[in-house]
């Protein structure tokens, strides 16, 4: 946890937020709307006649009322829509209805209708959580997907998706933008489409707009979204491929004024494919750079099967031993059966690093299809110790000095001061050598200045470090999948990590002091398993080790 002065750090923080947010943080707070109860505009003529089947995520409901969500059970007759003694995340994955469009979601359709019934009779207009513009975006888009792929709503869902829509175009998340401000846009676009008549046309219009806007700030050249997690990219990418289905469900709708802007989202989304499939590991799943874990966005093979049924093609795979994705600061780099994955971005958007990590210069490394060297995840968004070590620098494959961050972490989704990558040299070999060095440490005395060397051949992956620049504390730290055995020597300054068939590699710290130290993994929200994580402390200046394969 980095520590500072409360109004120093704020400065540090909203110094770099657009002047757009900061008006609309502050009409967001004191601008309180009210709601619009005139019945809804008539459904569109030919509902869902040519919908395409989404992204299907495992099932959250487990019962009538009984939801698994972000690894913990609770019943909505025991708990209701808002106790607040649950995590804030949990109630919003409650009300956000994905268990309608998700694997076997027919089987549980009765269940679906009585929980729609049951949310519109609990949660009245504009209070509570499901109120909030972000859940309440991804409900409309999920009744309306849910309604497209040929279930009932009742009239009084359908006026309650109306006031909802209503609201919503009131309450846009303009000051935190990002994927927030993409899921407003997709809903309004949604419910423009799906209701007929000029007040659905002024939310079609304005949600098209606002992802015309959004796609030429957030989508990188190189295909990566900009916010700089492979899990809200996916995200984002499963937006776009769900609103191509949309627009192919209702062709005659779409404004000819917009027309050609559509037509453009095929290519945004083969970009956006191949950038997604070049930050997974062979196994098929995402890296951990930062905000990122398993099951909050569909997995990657999903995404391309949905791609696949809207006749999007075949995404291509990254090829040769070096992929390099300039704008977003990302490189895959390969020999062998050795695959490292390689951060030397930035931590995000100036004005949106919410989902930020203090992970610079970190990496994840796979041999033989197996992840061995891996970030540590995230589990929780709750405000707190545990978020904060989470995103801090030692939580990642990084160099940790002076016990402090890279990059300046603080509550929940806050970051004051960020480490810039500068120096970057890419030698394509064989063998790969990758070198950086970031400036997060400057702010110490003397200014210390951490590089990084990278070297991938022959079967070994050796990394070095340095730090220029004052005399402080340093360690290097690399975090091992917690299903491997770990067998060191020489106290840990050598050994062996194993699987089930045998070993996969070994490590030889040649420069610096080894010690194995307990550490945790969190692959999905609510979930934390122990592992061991290799600290390596300096000496004179540096430290180096080798991983080879066996």
């Amino acid at each position: 946890m980095t520590v500072g002065a409360p109004l120093p750090r704020y400065w540090r923080t909203v110094r770099h937020l657009k002047p757009v947010q900061l008006y609309r943080r502050a009409w967001f707070t004191l601008h309180r709307p009210g709601i619009d109860p005139a019945p809804p505009p008539p459904v569109r003529a030919g509902f869902g006649r040519r919908w395409t089947e989404p992204s299907r995520r495992p099932p959250s409901l487990v019962g009538p009322t009984e939801f698994d969500l972000l690894g913990v059970t609770g019943d909505l007759d025991a708990l209701g829509w808002d106790d607040p003694a649950t995590d804030r995340l949990w109630r919003y994955h409650l009300h956000y209805f994905d268990d309608l469009n998700a694997e076997g979601a027919d089987d549980r359709a009765a269940w679906h209708a009585a929980l729609i019934e049951r949310w519109i009779e609990d949660n009245p207009p504009c209070l509570g959580t499901g109120w909030e513009p972000y859940p309440c975006s991804l409900r409309i888009v999920n009744w309306i997907k849910w309604a497209l792929g040929g279930h009932s709503l009742s009239q009084g869902a359908i006026h309650s998706l109306a006031m909802q829509t209503r609201w919503l175009s009131r309450r846009l998340e303009y000051h935190l933008l990002g994927n927030h401000i993409v899921a407003n846009a997709k809903a309004l676009i949604f419910a423009g489409f799906y209701f007929s008549g000029p007040e659905s046309a002024l939310w079609r219009h304005r949600g098209l707009a606002i992802v015309a806007a959004q796609l030429r700030a957030q989508i990188l050249a190189d295909g990566g979204h900009f916010e700089l997690s492979p899990m809200y990219h996916a995200r984002v990418l499963e937006d776009l491929l769900d609103l191509v289905a949309l627009v192919r469900a209702y062709p005659d709708a779409v404004p000819a004024r917009w027309r050609h802007q559509v037509e453009r989202w095929p290519q945004v989304i083969g970009r956006m494919r191949e950038w997604l499939d070049a930050m997974c590991h062979p196994d098929g799943e995402i890296a951990f750079f930062n905000d990122a874990a398993f099951g909050m966005a569909s997995a990657p093979a999903q995404l391309e099967a949905h791609a696949r049924r809207l006749r999007l093609g075949r995404g291509s795979r990254p090829r040769g031993p070096l992929v390099r994705l300039p704008a977003s600061g990302y490189l895959r780099i390969a020999s062998g059966p050795m695959l490292a994955l390689l951060d030397v971005a930035r931590v995000g958007p100036d004005h949106q690093p919410g989902h930020a990590h203090a992970d610079t210069l970190s990496f994840e490394l796979s041999v033989a299809g197996r992840r061995v060297l891996v970030n540590s995840g995230t589990s929780t968004y709750e405000p707190g110790a545990e978020r904060l070590r989470q995103r801090g620098t030692a939580a990642h494959n990084t160099v940790v000095v002076a016990g402090r961050d890279s990059s300046e972490m603080w509550s929940s989704f806050r970051v004051g001061r960020r480490a810039r990558p500068r120096h970057l040299l890419v030698e394509p070999g064989p063998p790969i050598e990758v070198s950086c060095a970031h400036d997060g440490y400057a702010r110490l005395p003397g200014a210390p200045v951490h590089h990084r060397r990278w070297r991938l051949g022959a079967g070994e992956l050796v990394v070095e470090d340095r730090l220029n620049g004052g005399a402080h504390p340093a360690e290097a730290r690399f975090h091992f999948h917690p299903d491997l055995q770990l067998r060191p020597a020489e106290g840990a300054a050598s050994g062996t990590v194993g699987a089930e068939r045998g070993p996969l590699l070994t490590w030889r710290v040649e420069e610096g002091e080894a010690a194995l130290v307990p550490a945790t993994f969190h692959p999905r929200f609510g979930e934390s398993r122990p592992n061991h994580c290799l600290s390596v402390r300096f000496s004179n200046g540096g430290a180096k080790v080798r991983f080879a394969c066996v």
